[in-house]
């Protein structure tokens, strides 16, 4: 059995899967706010509870957890966390003292790419690309079956690039939080579309509504999704010339727009640098388990060696 970690801003969900990739077990507990110490000791009970569930006798199982961050290759703490009580902190450190052995930490975007492309909807492929699209715009790489952090444990952030051709009545573009302007996640995050589908029609709708809006002939709401799909394709270009993945996977609560992976690669040929784009652009198989499992997969089977 490996335990697998999501470490979330609003909760912490913990699962158990076997060497077959079977899910045994699977547990949410909220995450204490702005509370170092007492997330600590949540995710370390989390996986004690689930380790005492589905281990034999005195067996020990791997422990890999996804953050909203990264280790920094530097300091060996934690950094670029949304979750600010991390930050700085060495939380590798803490939990193998509370867990006595080792734990495997990956930032979240990551566990998902790696998730999906282990027994997911990029299964098999070479390079997979996991794009998040959610409150943020955040991406895992995944090459040959292991997670791509990078020499700075950056690799993925695309987000915080500026959007490619963004036309002039559109720069420098909106602020973002980074405090640079113009970041991708200004352009594809949930907020943004909602933010430019009330700026060209004065309504203010999430970005449910805007797809339903579409759905039903309303001229607004389809002429936003396709911008919003024009740029969408636009950042991909820049990927696919960069990285050149055989899938593109899409994962939070803007990929649940069924028609966005077609519409997007319909458009993605024309800002790629090639004769013929064969990258597929998918949906991805596990939904919001993504996270977790890809937590069980930084540890591959047979690798723990209590």
């Amino acid at each position: 059995m490996r335990i697998g970690i999501d470490l979330g801003g609003t909760k912490i969900e913990g699962a158990a899967l076997d060497d077959m990739n079977r899910l045994h077990f699977r547990r949410r507990v909220p995450t204490p706010s702005g509370d170092y110490e007492a997330t600590l000791r949540g995710v370390a009970d989390l996986a004690r509870a689930i380790e005492a569930h589905v281990a034999e006798g005195a067996a020990r199982c791997s422990v890999g957890i996804g953050i909203p961050g990264t280790i920094s290759p530097t300091t060996r703490l934690v950094k670029n966390a949304n979750s600010i009580c991390l930050i700085g902190r060495p939380l590798d450190q803490d939990l193998e003292r509370l867990l006595d052995r080792p734990v495997r930490i990956a930032n979240d975007a990551d566990c998902f790419a790696l998730s999906e492309a282990t027994d997911g909807a990029a299964a098999g492929a070479g390079i997979a690309f996991g794009a998040i699209l959610g409150t943020g715009v955040g991406a895992g790489i995944v090459v040959g079956g292991r997670p791509l952090s990078g020499a700075n444990a950056i690799a993925g952030e695309w987000g915080h690039n500026p959007l490619p051709e963004p036309g002039d009545d559109k720069r420098p573009g909106p602020i973002c939080y980074c405090g640079r302007r113009g970041c991708i996640e200004t352009f594809l995050s949930g907020p943004a579309l909602a933010r430019d589908h009330a700026a060209a029609t004065g309504r203010d709708l999430e970005p449910a509504a805007i797809a339903v809006a579409a759905s039903r002939g309303d001229r607004g709401a389809e002429a936003s999704l396709r911008r919003y799909e024009d740029r969408f394709a636009r950042a991909l270009g820049t990927i696919v010339n960069i990285i050149d993945p055989d899938a593109i996977v899409l994962g939070g609560g803007l990929s649940n727009m069924a028609r966005l992976p077609a519409n997007v690669r319909a458009r993605l040929p024309r800002y790629v640098f090639s004769d013929h784009v064969t990258t597929r652009i998918v949906p991805a198989s596990h939904g919001d388990a993504s996270g977790v499992r890809g937590a069980v997969w930084l540890w591959r089977p047979g690798e723990w060696r209590p």
